[in-house]
């Protein structure tokens, strides 16, 4: 019952937030409300005997006469996804403080319904149910968004809406032809829809529309397009959620469904597949040098981090598998930390502009040195949390093929020359505006989110095999079901 109760203890959390009638402590109440669920994570973490098969099953008929259940249950890749998502959304709200004053009561519940419906997505164990929890977490992001969002939010929140609805409905399309090509009694169980016969004309279109609705999701260039703009327009929490949780659900599809369904397709298409998303990670590392915007920096920054996730998740070699794993909880952590660097920055100063700002370092020393160790660690530096991912992805690349891992290995390269010179741009040189001498202290919330998102960092990088250890079962179980 602990996956029933991970699942539904946000939205009942939400309900309370939306209804509670004030907007006094709502921050707080949420905040209460996060905090449990991540307790309630390590709980399930501490039942969990990592098998590499789903446990903490629990299957609820819905359909009965259709074969569709609400069955939830977790292996390690679920689990550890589930940790990083009850974690990341605390640390979110933690942080939050700088929000708009307005209708707090909808910003948080509607954040609480996102945490739910994430959740929901890394434990279904239903195609259908994984359907409906994957759309579920478009609705709340729609709305932070297009309700506090920048000036541009209206064009730029419906944008995002039909990139990923077109993506989702395609998904659809899939599960369902899988679905009814399952023995009667028809069911949704992905181990029923991994069983299902298929001629290869078949496993490329079942490809073809999943890989557009996880490379929208994730987004792997050139179904990127949606990404820049919602992440720059979007309010600091939702940016926080897009690029630090939301954006695994493309990743774990992959993992989940891409990978076991279509083996032959993938083994006509990987190499083209992966040599274009190389190319993407080249091209959005190119971009990044060019941004002035810190939000936007940031936003083609994830594209190259995630780029390689996925290219080592498709080359279906279990060390870039388990790399592509710890990476994604890395990335999680990492870019949710920038997130809240820029804003607060960008709530002192008043800009995000990197030509407008400079000797923030100065200003506020203790940010100065937070954001060079998060830096570090989004750079892959030795003992720090990226470190290890990258050095496991461009592993098993190299593995698969030698010139690919060469030309993704320049990642490494790009990703030190834009992120440490948007650092000399932003924290070192001249100070650009004079602060209040009580903007000049970090609040106790910045400090606490900061600080724990830094032991993460260094705590990974030092003691990866906690997640390896979770993961490897589950990765293998995957790799069996691909052989």
């Amino acid at each position: 019952m602990m996956t029933i109760l991970l699942i539904l203890f946000p939205i009942f959390g939400s309900a309370l937030v939306m209804f509670s009638g004030s907007d006094k402590n709502v921050r707080r109440n949420a905040l209460i409300i996060a905090s449990i669920e991540f307790a309630l994570s390590l709980v399930v973490l501490s039942e969990f005997k990592n098998t590499g098969l789903p446990e903490l099953s629990v299957s609820i008929p819905w359909i009965k006469g259709a074969g569709v259940n609400f069955h939830f249950a977790m292996d390690g890749i679920s689990l550890l996804l589930v940790l990083l998502t009850t974690f990341l959304f605390t640390i979110i709200i933690l942080a939050s403080s700088t929000v708009q004053s307005r209708r707090l009561n909808l910003f948080y519940g509607l954040i609480l319904i996102m945490e739910t419906a994430l959740i929901g997505v890394f434990t279904s164990q239903d195609g259908i149910i994984f359907y409906i929890f994957w759309e579920l977490a478009l609705i709340p992001a729609y709305f932070i968004t297009s309700l506090w969002g920048g000036t541009d939010r209206i064009r730029i929140t419906f944008k995002f809406f039909i990139y990923t609805i077109t993506g989702s409905l395609l998904m659809l399309g899939g599960l369902i032809w899988l679905y009814l090509h399952t023995p009667d009694p028809h069911s949704a169980e992905f181990l029923a829809l991994y069983k299902v016969a298929t001629t290869q004309n078949n496993q490329f279109w079942l490809f073809a529309v999943f890989f557009l609705a996880f490379a929208i999701k994730i987004p792997i260039i050139p179904f990127h397009t949606w990404q820049p703009d919602t992440y720059t327009e979007a309010p600091a929490a939702g940016s926080m959620i897009l690029a630090g949780i939301m954006l695994k659900m493309g990743i774990y599809g992959i993992i989940r469904l891409l990978l076991p369904l279509c083996q032959s397709a993938l083994a006509a298409l990987q190499n083209g597949i992966i040599i274009m998303i190389v190319a993407g990670i080249i091209y959005a590392s190119i971009i990044a040098l060019r941004q002035n915007d810190l939000k936007r920096f940031i936003a083609w920054v994830s594209i190259a981090h995630v780029g390689l996730i996925s290219a080592g998740a498709l080359s279906l070699n279990q060390i870039a598998l388990n790399g592509a794993i710890i990476q994604m909880i890395s990335h999680g952590i990492n870019v949710v930390g920038l997130f809240i660097v820029i804003d607060i920055i960008q709530t002192r100063f008043k800009t995000r502009d990197m030509r407008e700002l400079g000797g923030i370092a100065k200003s506020i020393p203790s940010l100065g040195i937070i954001f060079m160790i998060i830096l570090l660690g989004t750079i892959a530096l030795p003992l720090t949390s990226g470190f290890v991912g990258e050095f496991m992805l461009l592993n098993g690349l190299f593995r698969y093929n030698a010139w690919i891992s060469v030309f993704a290995g320049t990642t490494v390269i790009f990703s030190a020359v834009y992120m440490l010179g948007m650092y000399q741009r932003v924290m070192l040189g001249g100070a650009s505006t004079e602060l209040p001498i009580e903007q000049k202290r970090l609040s106790l919330n910045e400090l606490i989110a900061l600080i724990s998102l830094i032991i993460m960092i260094l705590w990974i990088g030092c003691f990866p095999n906690f997640i390896l250890n979770l993961a490897g079962p589950a990765v293998q179980t995957i790799l069996n079901y691909i052989q």
